[in-house]
């Protein structure tokens, strides 16, 4: 355009979008089962469009970057030669990140479809992420505090609340504690408080 012109502060242009390339889009019908939603763009660097983010601070594009690692987790653990009785690694370590309503990633299953170990995963990689004091982006919780979010996340049918039950009844998450949480993480927990929020008890 002839200068001078108007150029406006914040703006989406074409040049802020990436196309995605085909070979990163995966098909409906692959045969181990995915069902990620794929945005059409790989990366939208569109100011407006980044600043209108209704929750969180991640685009679509962004949070597909991060559920992918999931897909790459079971990709390279199916080409590994496990012997017979490791045979369900790639099922179990692939499905931490499933919901029992099957509204979970990266293939939607529901509780019945996912094995027992996958869900008691599940439980392991959620509480260890909320107690774990070395990730530099959040403060490590207490035991009361990431049980108490656990709890809710049964009542949204993201973990087992029977398999959530069985780790507070037994105690597993104080066997924990005692071995890898620092002391002041470990306050006093309220286990029939915490099985009534999560909808096992009254």
């Amino acid at each position: 355009p002839t200068l001078p012109v108007s150029e406006p502060l914040l703006a989406d242009k074409p040049e802020h979008l990436f196309e995605r390339g085909e070979n990163e889009v995966i098909p409906q019908d692959n045969p181990l089962g995915f069902k990620l939603d794929v945005p059409l763009h790989k990366y939208n660097r569109g100011e407006l469009y980044n600043l209108s983010i209704v929750r969180g601070t991640l685009t679509s594009e962004e949070r597909y970057v991060i559920n992918h690692h999931i897909v790459q987790t079971i990709l390279m653990l199916n080409h590994l030669p496990f012997p017979g009785h490791l045979r369900s690694v790639a099922e179990i370590a692939g499905g931490h990140h499933e919901k029992m309503d099957g509204s979970g990633y990266p293939k939607r299953l529901k509780r019945e479809e996912m094995s027992l170990p996958a869900r008691m995963m599940a439980i392991a990689d959620i509480f260890e992420a909320l107690t774990a004091a070395d990730r530099p982006y959040k403060k490590a919780k207490t035991l009361s505090e990431a049980l108490g979010i656990m709890a809710i996340m049964c009542r949204d049918a993201h973990i087992d609340p029977e398999l959530f039950g069985l780790f507070i009844k037994a105690q597993i998450h104080l066997q924990y504690a005692r071995r890898f949480l620092a002391p002041e993480q470990i306050d006093a927990v309220d286990a029939p408080a915490l099985l009534a929020k999560a909808g096992l008890a009254s």
